[in-house]
């Protein structure tokens, strides 16, 4: 089995624990850098040019995209999946996974409940934005925005109404959400694999910080499921269209809300908390999916010697 993990960074711990994962069980594993790609189409052939070599068609992708190289990275694992590759996310779902306002509006169409949310222009009035999302406390969202920054809490009409004023005049996108005050600072991370939740982890903010992001210096510690958590969360991914994937939940009086579906989720901190191999399930589910192109080399030549022998 050949598999690529499309990464910028070898040395990330998500990356190294693919790998590690991958080689235990005697696949050919590489690392590629997908800005270092170039695609070349012609007619009838689509291939991939890697540091000056045609880069060998494997038989399946882990892409690693970087938020900010969405659409170089998404065009890369498209051409990928045009070259009949399997990918553990395809590039439509990451595409969508990446734009907030979409990802939500995908949600609630299958019915995943999440904040109430309001998006608007900047010409809008902010007092009506400010009411239609239930009034202050109030979470403004960059759309750009990742990993918890550019993520702003208010707990003032008054300030709700500076900051969308200040941010509509650098014309910024803006997701404005109800705050969730029973949260405390903490959400819900379900690791999801192939239609089956595979581990699950409760992360809570810093002191005096309510977002829970591990970059921003929240901690985490395994956490089981009620029954309501892992509907919503493999509701989420499968509404996302997602094989892989981490759903964000925040716990409220109303049941579990998402907030996101992360098309690259990292290992480490649901590895670390929980103990689960999560990699390994990464490779269990490609097993599953692939058929190694040797297989089927072997598989053509006996064919071909059975209808000789015939």
């Amino acid at each position: 089995m050949r598999v690529y993990i499309l990464s910028r960074n070898s040395s990330l711990y998500s990356t190294k624990r693919l790998v590690e994962a991958g080689e235990q069980r005697g696949w050919e594993m590489k690392v590629v850098d997908y800005l270092a790609c170039s695609i070349e189409i012609m007619k009838g052939a689509l291939q991939i040019n890697y540091q000056g070599e045609v880069l060998p068609a494997p038989d399946a992708i882990i892409p690693r995209i970087g938020a900010s190289r969405t659409f170089y990275g998404t065009a890369m694992v498209r051409h990928f999946e045009m070259m009949d590759t399997f990918s553990i996310a395809g590039n439509l779902a990451i595409a969508r996974s990446r734009d907030k306002l979409r990802s939500l509006q995908i949600l609630s169409k299958h019915g995943v409940d999440m904040p109430r949310t309001v998006f608007a222009s900047n010409k809008s009035n902010a007092k009506d934005v400010i009411a239609l999302s239930g009034g202050a406390p109030l979470v403004l969202k960059i759309l750009e925005g990742t990993q918890g920054v550019g993520v702003v809490l208010v707990d003032s009409e008054k300030a709700a109404k500076s900051v969308l004023d200040a941010f509509y005049g650098m014309d910024v996108n803006l997701l404005v959400q109800e705050f969730i005050e029973e949260a405390g600072g903490a959400d819900i991370r379900a690791f999801i694999v192939g239609g089956e939740v595979v581990g699950a982890m409760k992360r809570q903010g810093a002191e005096g910080d309510f977002r829970s992001n591990l970059h921003q210096g929240g901690s985490a510690e395994a956490h089981k499921l009620t029954r309501k958590e892992k509907t919503t969360a493999l509701a989420a991914a499968k509404a996302m269209g997602l094989g892989v994937c981490g759903v964000d939940m925040i716990p409220s009086v109303r049941g579990p809300l998402v907030m996101e579906v992360n098309s690259s989720p990292g290992l480490e901190g649901i590895e670390l908390s929980t103990g689960i191999d999560i990699a390994g399930k990464i490779m269990d589910y490609i097993e599953k999916n692939v058929t190694p192109q040797s297989d089927i080399i072997n598989s053509k030549i006996k064919r071909k010697k059975d209808s000789i022998g015939a």
